[in-house]
């Protein structure tokens, strides 16, 4: 059954070459390999991985090998399967292609017959192929780095008008194409998008009532496209992004881009933006570009360099000597390079990957520097709108979360943690996140019953706004704990059952999910795992939704809530909370997304990709809303700090494991929590290890999430030295990481090139080539040290 050029691997595998195919006029090229089983050999399924020749590369489903079951599918009248008949190609992918260098699409047919019988015996009848498999295919793309190079300028100048200030803008772009500028005005710092009064630039419509679309107009020159605004004095910013052939969206580092209208202003952008379509998410940034520069020139940091020549400068009139000079210029190096790392943004190297199961394909979502050829962006034609706030923050956040599991037992937790407000600002956080604040069946709040009673163990509405208002006084926002999955029912249906709810939400059982065994729900099958604990309700239903969207607005609003985490999100569609979330317009939002890593034989397995995947799916499934979770990390940081084996923490693409190495914007790293730790203890963190662990996550991309226990423990004053060092630093979602080493007993990386880190007993010094560095912390096991010039 050996197909030709087929040679052993050890003895549990074979290597084929595949063959070349042509299939249509157009001579498009697909890779075949054909196989001939026979009946007798009893052959349940084929497994099988890819390898590019070329570059080594190796292909896999979702980190496991691809499978094609048989056993199902063979008949004792046949020895061989055949694909679908009619079986339509895929245009665009021919050897002539733009595509055909970095798309590698592989084409596997298996071909049947009847038993005993050569392939040109008579065709079977399709009315008889109903159960038999009908072909296989996975489509994988390979990314290669190309050169892009585009800009956005914006001048700002001012002038007046009938005795009025008015502020001039006039853009630019050399973005191929149609470009239409989605742009509006804020008032204050808080960046509100504001549609400003007419008039407007001809060929403007509004758009949704939160912006203004505009056309830009090609140059005269035939070189880009330009447009100019006037805007009046009020307004203290501009805001806007682009939108370029209708089906690509770009941003700077993942926001609006924002112009300050105080003074008058030139901004050059190179390399810029962020390109969204429904599968896929990109960004262009700097880190691609090596050579690519962000400027914005302000009246400050011009101040700044004329007091540095005129610090420097001999006396009037007089030529100034050579060493003067070049003081000077050290100097102006100095502030350009401050500017350029300030404004610096730094994204990993773009790669996907398909995935396929049965004859699915879902593309990896990862983020980084898109690579194009031609300079021209390239993509599906995009199906939602602009959001104009996401609810990702600004990169810079470092959660605290505020609670244990026992914090419900003293009845007033809302007034102790008040009292904390201020000690909690001093340590760096900006964020805290809140226990559920319901009515609730089980104390600690993630048994939820009426949604608007707020009077709650934790202490009543009152202590809860209070609480809320203490910690924006001190500068952190707040995050409400929304579990959305399930709610517990005030009464019973005729048979008994616990399905029926009251309160404000009075929902009756077409409320909760078909498929809960528990509960007898009328409504739809779940779109997601089941709670068994409670009902799990269904978001499918369009006044459950109307309902949720109104509450979570009424907390906003009454409450103050800056955002959420979101509990249990694996019990319904990443969808639904997408739409929540664009209700709500929450600062930031993050959702619990968990569930078991891959082991073996009571191992954990190195590749832990499939794991991570799914999270990243239910990103995705969000559109890149909210962020979830990095339960991928925590689980690896157990097995490498438990275990010695610290060569985990670097993946086969010498990344991060997590996904905080894929999609680094979107997670939330995490050591503990009031599940995994407290008197809970459901997955604790290594014991003695864990400032370790925030070692990894306090100087890593992602965002970081620090334990309230751990922070009123004797590791307090480590902690802060960290939240010091990343904040000093500038660390943010999306640092960059250099691993150094992942060996057995030491993992060492540079991030953003600013500072060093090492945790595990082994050795590491960084290296002083391009960069000295200086012990900034040394603890057990872990040392961190920062560049200094």
């Amino acid at each position: 059954m050996l197909p030709p050029g087929s040679v052993p691997i050890k003895d549990y595998a074979i290597e084929t070459p595949l063959k070349d195919l042509s299939l249509s006029a157009e001579d498009d090229t697909f890779h075949e390999i054909r196989i001939d089983l026979k009946p007798n050999d009893h052959i349940s399924a084929i497994n099988f991985v890819l390898k590019d020749e070329e570059t080594g590369a190796w292909y896999r489903n979702k980190g496991r090998d691809f499978k094609v079951p048989l056993i199902n599918y063979l008949k004792t009248e046949t020895n061989t399967i055949e694909p679908k008949r009619g079986l339509t190609l895929w245009p665009g992918f021919s050897k002539h292609s733009s595509f055909e260098k970095w798309i590698l699409f592989f084409f596997l047919m298996l071909f049947k017959s009847r038993a005993g019988q050569d392939d040109s015996s008579e065709s079977i009848d399709p009315k008889q192929e109903n159960d038999q498999l009908e072909g296989y295919n996975v489509e994988i793309p390979i990314t290669k780095k190309v050169l892009i190079n585009n800009f956005i300028s914006v001048s700002v100048k001012k002038y007046f008008e009938s005795e009025e200030v008015k502020n001039l803008l006039y853009l630019e772009t050399d973005l191929p194409g149609d470009v239409a500028l989605h742009w509006g005005v804020c008032r204050d710092d808080s960046r509100k998008w504001e549609v400003p009064p007419a008039p407007h630039p001809s060929e403007t419509v509004k758009f949704k009532d939160k912006a203004l679309r505009t056309q830009f107009k090609p140059r005269g020159n035939g070189q880009g496209s330009s447009v100019q605004i006037t805007l009046g004095e009020e307004f203290s910013g501009f805001l806007f992004v682009l939108k370029q052939n209708e089906n690509a969206w770009f941003k700077y580092k993942g926001n609006d881009f924002y112009i300050p209208l105080s003074s008058s202003s030139n901004l050059l952008i190179n390399g810029i933006g962020e390109y969204e379509s429904e599968g896929v998410k990109k960004e262009i940034t700097e880190e691609a570009i090596q050579k690519t520069s962000f400027f914005q020139f302000t009246n400050g940091t011009v101040n700044e360099i004329k007091n540095v020549v005129a610090e420097n400068s001999s006396e009037s009139g007089k030529v100034k000597s050579k060493e003067v000079q070049n003081s000077i210029l050290q100097e102006i190096e100095r502030l350009a390079s401050e500017a350029y790392n300030f404004f610096r943004s730094s994204i990993p190297t773009f790669s996907e990957a398909t995935t396929v199961e049965h004859r699915e394909t879902t593309i990896v979502e990862r983020e980084a520097a898109i690579v194009e050829p031609e300079a021209t962006v390239q993509s599906e034609k995009l199906t939602h709108d602009i959001k104009i706030c996401s609810a990702t923050g600004s990169g810079y956040e470092i959660i605290c979360q505020g609670f244990n599991w026992e914090s419900h037992k003293s009845g007033r937790w809302y007034m102790e943690l008040k009292e904390k407000a201020s000690e909690l600002s001093s340590l760096g956080f900006t964020l805290v996140w809140l226990p559920p604040p319901t009515e609730s069946v089980s104390p600690e709040g993630y048994m939820p019953k009426d949604l608007f009673n707020l009077n709650s163990r934790y202490g009543n509405i009152g202590e809860l706004k209070d609480l809320v208002k203490r910690f924006h006084e001190v500068g952190i926002k707040v995050l409400g704990d929304a579990v959305l999955n399930h709610r517990c029912a005030h009464y019973q249906n005729q048979n008994g059952i616990w399905n029926i709810f009251g309160g404000r939400l009075n929902w009756d059982d077409r409320a909760v999910v078909a498929d809960d065994p528990h509960f007898q729900g009328r409504g739809n099958k779940s779109s997601g795992d089941n709670f068994h604990a409670a009902p799990n309700i269904d978001h499918s239903q369009e006044f459950v939704r109307k309902d949720l969207k109104e509450w979570l607005c009424w907390l906003r609003k009454e409450v103050g809530y800056d955002g959420w985490r979101l509990d249990f999100v694996r019990g319904f569609w990443g969808g639904y909370v997408k739409d929540y979330l664009d209700a709500s317009e929450p600062y930031f939002a993050v959702g619990e997304y968990w569930d078991s890593l891959g082991y073996s034989y009571g191992e954990m397995d190195y590749n832990q990709d499939a794991h991570r995947q799914r999270i990243i799916d239910w990103i995705r499934a969000t559109s890149g809303t909210a962020s979830a979770f990095d339960v991928t990390t925590k689980g690896i940081l157990h097995s490498a700090l438990e275990k010695c084996e610290y060569w985990r923490l670097s993946d086969q693409e010498g990344k991060p494991p997590g996904v905080v190495g894929w999609w680094p914007s979107r997670a939330v790293t995490f050591i503990e929590n009031h599940d995994t730790g407290s008197t809970q203890g459901h997955w604790r963190f290594p014991s003695g290890k864990e400032m370790q662990g925030y070692a990894y996550i306090l100087t890593h991309p992602g965002t970081p999430s620090v334990f309230f226990d751990h922070i009123l423990s004797h590791y307090k004053t480590e902690i802060e030295a960290l939240v010091s060092i990343r904040k000093r630093n500038k660390i943010h979602c999306r640092s960059t990481v250099e691993i150094s080493k992942a060996e057995r007993d030491v993992y060492a990386a540079i991030i953003d090139e600013k500072i060093a880190m090492k945790i595990g007993p082994g050795h590491f010094e960084p290296s002083s080539t391009f960069h000295k560095w200086s012990l900034a912390i040394d603890g057990k096991d872990y040392k961190i040290w920062e560049a200094s010039s």
